[in-house]
Parts: structure tokens; sequence; C-alpha cells
């Protein structure tokens, strides 16, 4: 029978907190360079399958809340060809999943450095943000670029209570939805 010591339980806890953020962004990045690298192919694919194009695509947006990489051309695709309203379904849905996922990977990473422990020695006073806050949710999420990335993945770590995160999600993505997928359908006019 072994004994282990304080500070080898504490370095196999640090070499699997590496080990885990380094696997999650080791799949981000493939992810990422698989939806990147065929997007052509993607595209071609929801334009002639009709129907389930739709369905693949929602796939894709969660499958895009895995990467660093925007949504809104993926929104812009299907708005032109499918019109606004499906449009704009299929990217509230879709950008929903993926901003569940982002949620899980966001509690993955604060469980992996045991965040909630060492939030309030972050400086500024950072550790006393509220973050659960709706209004925080809501106001980060309309932050242009990677505002709604970062909010989903602050909002795991933190823990903020699911339902809270779902409805606040789904107010600012509904907004965005139409606003791409409006944005889609009047370039595909524009452009035939």
């Amino acid at each position: 029978m072994t004994i282990t010591q304080p500070s080898e339980k504490k370095n196999k806890s640090r070499n699997q907190t590496v080990t885990t953020i380094i696997s999650s962004l080791f799949f981000m990045i493939v992810i990422g360079a698989i939806v990147a690298f065929d997007f052509e192919n993607i595209k071609a694919y929801i334009s002639h399958a009709g129907a389930w194009g739709i369905m693949i695509s929602v796939f894709v947006y969660a499958a895009l809340g895995m990467t660093f990489i925007p949504s809104e051309p993926l929104t812009l695709l299907i708005g032109a060809i499918f019109g606004p309203w499906i449009a704009m379904l299929a990217s509230w849905v879709g950008n929903i999943l993926s901003a569940i996922v982002e949620y899980y990977i966001g509690q993955r990473l604060g469980s992996a450095v045991n965040f909630l422990e060492k939030k309030e020695r972050l400086p500024f006073g950072l550790g006393k943000l509220r973050i659960d806050s709706p209004w925080f949710l809501i106001g980060g999420r309309a932050i242009p670029l990677y505002g709604a990335k970062a909010i989903s993945v602050i909002a795991g770590v933190y823990h903020v209570p699911i339902v809270r995160y779902i409805w606040t999600t789904a107010v600012t993505v509904l907004l965005g939805s139409a606003l791409f997928a409006f944005g889609g359908f009047g370039l595909g006019k524009l452009f035939k």
C-alpha cells in the first residue's frame, strides 16, 4: 500500500487540469479545421438537400459552438437559399444548441482549474461580478465578434443556472438570427 504525499496529489491534479485544457483546445481546433476546410461542401450539400439541409445546418451550428468560427456566414447562406423565416428558425435553434455546447465547455474548464474556489482572488474585483445576472448575460452576448462565445464559456465556468442561461441566450440569439437571416435573404435577392 502506497501513501500519496500532498505534493504528489497536487502535481497529479495539476497534470489532469493541463491535460483537460490541452485536449479541449485540440478538439476545438480539429472541429474548426474540419468545418473551415469543408465549408464549400457543406454549403453545396445544404443547398441541394432541401429540408434535410436545414436539419444538417442546425447540427453544423452546434459544431461551430466548439470552435472559434462564427456562425453568421451560415445564417446568411440559409437565408439566401431557404428564405428568412426558415433561416431565422434554423439559426435560432442551432445557435442555442451551440451556446449549450459552449456552456458545458466552460463548465468543464472551470471544474478542471477549480475556478469557483479561486474566483475571489481575481484582480479588480472581477470575482464579485454578477455573472448570473440576466442583464449581464444578455448584454455580454450583444458584444460583436466573440462576445456571445465568451459569455457562454464564462457562464459555464461560473455555473450560472442552466434555465436562466438558456432563456437569456434564446432572447439574444433570436434577435441576431432575425438580423442575419433577413440580411442573407436580402443579399440573395440582390445577387439573383
